[in-house]
């Protein structure tokens, strides 16, 4: 699982750094329209809605933005009619694949990801056919020469976290995705300071495949990541020493 963990929490970092600001401005923007479309347009009683608020304003989305996103899918603006599609599939070396997009038009967005999983040794499956691998959970990492396991765990047993797991140079802690909301503002309220929180789908279990392999599914991430309606993309693979070092 660590070789996951880290090429997740690398790609993660890499997005934030290199894709443009107006892609990162679309995908936001998306998740505020799902979230309040799905959950009311209060983010004091959408926690999906607060999470989606507070990742705009950490890539600086204006604030007229963030409110006409929200104004959108509560209906009380029109706008196009976005929908949130899962699609699952498999990579080169037979991994799994789940992407999760927003889009106006699922016909075009099946049609173009088929084709993107195609071109890069890949194929799209039927629905359900890998979705259950993966986990929906908050995960929190933390430098550990900051804090210890046991420091850690005392706090957040209180936050009320899950588990928290070795994952080499940081501590991954894990809560329910209900709970991602208010574990995040115990931890800012106690000044425990975390690298990377985010709502992300975990895999149950993992593929390790070599050199090759891995650079073919980096390719691939990288195309479906950089489809306008792609929000996430999510797979079950362990990426060797040797490219995590490349891209670490």
């Amino acid at each position: 699982m660590a070789g996951h963990s880290k090429w997740h929490n690398i790609q993660h970092r890499k997005s934030r750094q290199d894709a443009k600001k107006s892609k990162i401005f679309t995908k936001v923007t998306k998740e505020i329209v799902l979230a309040a479309k799905a959950g009311g347009g209060n983010p004091e009683t959408n926690p999906r809605l607060r999470a989606a608020i507070e990742a705009a304003r950490s890539v600086n989305l204006p604030k007229d933005k963030i409110e006409t996103a929200i104004k959108k899918g509560t209906g009380e603006l029109g706008g196009d009619n976005i929908e949130e599609v899962i699609y699952e599939g498999y990579g080169p070396g037979g991994v799994a694949i789940l992407i999760e997009a927003a889009t106006d038009n699922r016909n075009r967005t099946v049609a173009e990801l088929r084709h993107i999983l195609s071109k890069n040794g890949g194929s799209m499956g039927e629905s359900g056919c890998v979705a259950w691998m993966f986990e929906k959970k908050g995960v929190f990492s933390f430098a550990k020469d900051k804090y210890s396991e046991e420091e850690l765990l005392e706090i957040g047993l209180e936050a009320g976290i899950e588990d928290i797991e070795d994952d080499g140079d940081v501590w991954q802690v894990k809560c329910d995705p209900k709970d991602f909301s208010k574990v995040k503002a115990y931890f800012d309220e106690q000044e425990v300071k975390y690298i990377e929180a985010q709502l992300t789908m975990i895999p149950q279990n993992t593929v390790e495949v070599d050199v090759e392999t891995g650079q073919k599914l980096l390719k691939l991430y990288d195309a479906l990541d950089d489809h306008d309606d792609v929000q996430n993309v999510y797979a079950n693979f362990e990426l060797p020493d040797e490219l995590l070092n490349e891209l670490g």
